[in-house]
């Protein structure tokens, strides 16, 4: 590896500048949204959770039943990126299953989870 040279170090106290974020003056209050509108997040749904020992883990094979902690009807839990945002119950669109959104979590909630 080479060691960085004197000159590399001669301009290190220069002024950077960086070019502005469009609409997005500091202070201004505006918040601009398009910058983020395409960025990709995953969506999930959980049915439910169980816990089981290793030695129960190990003995599940094809038609083993495991039972959740969640009963029959109850509203799946909407996750993006592992936070809840919202409940729902299943559907079937063309013969894919889909999600109705029965209860969506209000963002000052959300926030106030995560404290």
């Amino acid at each position: 590896m080479s060691q960085p040279t004197e000159a590399a170090f001669a301009n290190a106290g220069e002024r950077v500048e960086f070019d502005s974020l469009h609409g997005t003056a500091a202070g201004s209050g505006e918040v601009n949204l398009d910058m983020i509108l395409d960025v990709p997040v995953t969506l999930a749904m959980e049915v439910g959770r169980t816990r089981i020992s290793i030695r129960n883990l190990l003995q599940l094979n094809q038609g083993s039943v495991v039972e959740l902690d969640r009963a029959a009807g109850e509203p799946l839990d909407v996750f993006v990126n592992g936070t809840l945002v919202a409940h729902g119950e299943v559907v079937v669109i063309n013969e894919k299953f889909g999600i109705r959104l029965t209860d969506v979590i209000s963002p000052a909630e959300r926030v106030r989870k995560l404290r």
